[in-house]
């Protein structure tokens, strides 16, 4: 995959420097509800989680992404953040209501002029502009008429991909199709701790393949749109899933959350096919009949590379009573994610833990690296979210100083760092986040932005990480004691 990227300087001459590859993309990420604000604004329509967040009880002191941190209208300030900190691209997603109202009929041109311009910047800086379709804003008209669960969806998604990439194709050559279709069906349709809130485990389970059906669609529909060169991907929140010991019923309850938490999407997306042991485990809730003749050739398309998104492993065992998946990471809720695995029990691992109450543990993401490669060895593979929430505030000298976070990043890249060597075709590292943001069930009470934003003002303060990463993608070298780059 070749990147508009910043030259990277030679490695200094010591040993304790890790060297990245040339060429390796350094950017940073952010989602459109999460930042853009401006939620009714030139012919924008409410999305899924404007319902949601509106909501009473369903987001933390009933925040809403309403402002959000104003991208919308504060967007060439971040521009030039990001050109400062000299990130070589940044992955932003596109809001669905935004350029299509109702998720029918033809695309509002405010809506893209937005997206023009903002990656017309991008560009302007030497930024590749790195586009999601979809990040968890579905039209609410939409959902109205059955949402993803609902085949249909997945041919309105295809109509969207067509009016993005007419619109933006001649500027974007980086497309990832859905950002975690994981989220959108268990926890949207499952748990119901993000939008739209249902909490039916068959509807996240038809979700999931309709979601999987809707990248397919997508990626023919970029395809008859986009010049050769363009690139398309997808972005799984593949979850690296760890045995609490290695009795036999543990080893099943880690193959049965595998099931569902990752190959139910790698299976039909790289492989062509759902996995057998998915379809006993759910027989009891459905037959599977919603996967009509032709879904998985249409779902299983040529991709350029996959984009992984890492946080936190995850700790499984066989329920010995009642299952506790309320610590799975994923958020409260009397509703199990988890669909077919009520006999699974979720553990927090032992260890520092960040904000968000997630394990900090930086071999999760190489031992994951390290399968993909093993499974996937033609896939070259992009990082495209990594970061953490920490309680971060500005002191007296209205600096943001965060060695927390700081030492996660390092741990992190480190582990990149070493698959690579060790031969996993690691491309690129989006961090996330560019700005703290509208944190979806957690309202604005997590920060996870390399950029502070002051909520009631707009103000944007570079927090001590993000120039720590600036140094680090500007060298293309990592110390080997945190935050000697700094």
């Amino acid at each position: 995959m070749t990147t508009v990227t910043r030259r990277v300087a030679p490695a200094p001459a010591s040993t304790n420097a890790l060297q990245f590859p040339q060429g390796f993309t350094w950017g940073t990420a952010t989602a459109a509800y999460q930042i853009e604000g401006a939620s009714s604004v030139d012919g924008r329509t409410p999305s899924i989680w404007d319902t949601y967040s509106h909501t009473p009880g369903r987001v933390r002191n009933g925040d809403t992404g309403d402002v959000a941190t104003d991208h919308y209208h504060r967007w060439r300030e971040d521009v030039a953040i990001m050109a400062d900190l000299g990130v070589s691209a940044y992955r932003f997603s596109l809001s669905w209501p935004r350029v299509q109202p109702t998720g029918r009929g033809p695309a509002v041109q405010k809506g893209l002029d937005f997206y023009r311009a903002l990656t017309d910047a991008l560009l302007e800086k030497g930024i590749e502009p790195v586009v999601t379709l979809y990040h968890w804003d579905l039209p609410q008209e939409l959902e109205d008429a059955g949402g993803w669960p609902e085949r249909v969806t997945s041919d309105r998604f295809a109509d969207y991909a067509t009016l993005a990439a007419r619109a933006l194709g001649d500027r974007v050559k980086t497309w990832t199709t859905l950002n975690e279709p994981w989220c959108s069906a268990f926890l949207g349709y499952g748990s119901g701790v993000h939008a739209p809130g249902r909490t039916d485990p068959v509807a996240a389970l038809r979700a999931a393949h309709h979601l999987n059906l809707a990248h397919g669609k997508a990626v023919q529909a970029l395809r008859a749109e986009l010049p050769s060169r363009a690139r398309t991907s997808i972005t799984l929140n593949i979850h690296h899933v760890r045995a609490l010991t290695e009795a036999a019923e543990d080893l099943d309850a880690v193959r049965r959350i595998d099931a569902l938490a990752n190959r139910v999407f790698t299976g039909p997306v790289l492989e062509g096919a759902y996995p057998q042991d998915l379809f006993q485990d759910t027989a009891g809730l459905t037959d599977w009949s919603f996967v009509q003749d032709g879904d998985l050739a249409t779902i299983h398309q040529p991709l350029d590379f996959l984009g992984v998104n890492y946080y936190t492993p995850t700790l499984v065992s066989a329920a010995t009573g009642e299952a506790s998946h309320g610590s799975d990471g994923h958020g409260a809720s009397e509703h199990s994610p988890w669909p077919g695995a009520d006999r699974v029990a979720f553990h927090r691992p032992e260890g520092s833990t960040t904000g968000m109450g997630w394990a900090v543990d930086p071999s999760g993401l190489y031992d994951l690296l390290m399968r993909l490669k093993a499974e996937f060895p033609a896939m070259p593979l992009m990082i495209t979210e990594n970061g953490a929430a920490f309680d971060d505030y500005v002191n007296p000298e209205g600096e943001v100083s965060d060695p927390e976070r700081i030492a996660y990043l390092h741990g992190h890249l480190s582990a990149v760092q070493r698959a690579i060597v060790a031969g996993v075709d690691v491309r690129g590292y989006f961090l996330w986040s560019l700005l703290d943001n509208f944190e979806w069930g957690y309202g604005y009470s997590k920060r996870f932005g390399a950029v502070y934003v002051d909520y009631p003002t707009g103000k944007r303060i570079p927090k001590a990480s993000a120039r720590w990463y600036a140094d680090v993608a500007r060298t293309g070298t990592l110390s080997d004691r945190d935050g000697e780059n700094r």
